[in-house]
């Protein structure tokens, strides 16, 4: 059990917190498959270039994504007051979220199964 006074703890785990900005999408009706394909282009670009590159991606997963790093964009520069031609995608990454199991009805009176399956996508941002 952790010592202290209760404000002091919160202090402390304050303090380890990555002060990196980032925006986070939950629940993304993308495969992480299809998410990850994009996500690897601008991984390690500065942010204007991967704007860009995900501006121009004729990919559904790149819309969201373009959304996703706008926001990561706006919060370096609001929360952290950091520069927007500094900034650079440090990680990008796409996890499993739920699969939402639909039936398809087939010959026979067989039903075959269709998953559609989501995904969780976190964009990291730094400053060269």
């Amino acid at each position: 059990m952790a010592k202290g006074h209760r404000s002091q703890i919160k202090r402390e785990r304050n303090a380890q917190k990555d002060s990196r900005p980032k925006a986070k999408l939950s629940f993304a009706r993308v495969p992480v498959q299809k998410a990850c394909i994009v996500l690897d282009q601008i991984r390690g670009k500065d942010a204007n270039t991967a704007l860009a590159i995900v501006t121009y991606n004729s990919r559904y997963a790149s819309e969201v994504i373009a959304k996703l790093l706008k926001s990561a964009i706006a919060n370096a520069e609001n929360n952290n007051g950091m520069n927007r031609d500094n900034l650079y995608v440090e990680e990008c990454y796409a996890s499993n979220g739920p699969i939402m199991k639909r039936i398809r009805p087939r010959a026979q009176g067989r039903a075959y199964r269709i998953e559609k399956r989501m995904s969780h996508i976190t964009i990291v941002l730094n400053e060269k």
